[in-house]
């Protein structure tokens, strides 16, 4: 138990005295989390509108496969994109692998599922006299998508922060496309799994309390947002 304390000690050293390596795979978090985000965002709101405002054939189906990706394998994301992305891939010429762009797409195709669905859902939820009355008013294509994500904002809100919450604790894609290179593409979760693995607990330990920081920050803000939807 000794080592333990010792290293939660030492921990807070770390973090109050600014340690450069310590606050590198914070920033380099807070950085690849924030495009992933922001990419998912971007692509994963106006996808789940038509998901769960349009009437198609196949939906069903198509709504069961973009269900099923929210418990894709890390790791599988991982081995995807880096098939893609390495030399030898399609988009190799563009040298993403082992860089903080490169992490991100990776998150995005792993956390847009999340996006896509709770906004499916959030839109499938509205009543339905909403969009007869918003056809009788006249509104038409962007009128109704923005009215209509506007009613279900709090919903919509609460995707992007589990997405978020997911992106920010992802470790398998992080290590395969990253590679864990300090200074430069390490994050919080893979400087934890080799700082441990290496037997030095302090650098771990004060990682784990920035990520449990993060993760009740993201909880927090969850929770709030459940309220008041």
């Amino acid at each position: 138990m000794d080592y333990i304390l010792d290293g939660l000690i030492r921990a807070v050293k770390l973090l109050f005295t600014g340690d450069p390596e310590t606050f590198s795979a914070v920033f380099t978090t807070l950085k690849v989390s924030s495009l992933s985000i922001s990419a998912s965002l971007i692509v994963g709101i106006p996808l789940g509108f038509l998901l769960g405002y349009s009437q198609f054939s196949g939906k069903r189906q198509l709504r069961a496969i973009v269900d099923t990706l929210l418990a894709f394998p890390t790791v599988v994301v991982g081995l995807l994109v880096y098939a893609f992305i390495s030399r030898r891939g399609p988009f190799g010429e563009l040298g993403l692998l082992f860089t903080i762009p490169g992490i991100a797409g990776a998150q995005t195709v792993l956390i847009t599922p999340i996006v896509v669905s709770l906004t499916a859902t959030a839109i499938e939820g509205l009543d339905r006299r909403l969009r007869l009355t918003l056809l009788a008013l006249g509104a038409r294509g962007k009128q109704i998508a923005l009215t209509s994500l506007s009613e279900a904002r709090y919903a919509v809100l609460i995707a992007a922060v589990t997405a978020y919450g997911r992106a920010i604790s992802e470790v398998g894609v992080s290590m395969m496309i990253g590679g864990n290179i300090k200074w430069h593409t390490r994050t919080i979760t893979t400087a934890i799994a080799l700082e441990t693995g290496k037997g030095e607990f302090a650098m771990g330990i004060a990682l784990g309390i920035v990520l449990l920081s993060l993760a009740f920050f993201v909880n927090s803000l969850l929770t709030m947002l459940k309220k008041r939807s």
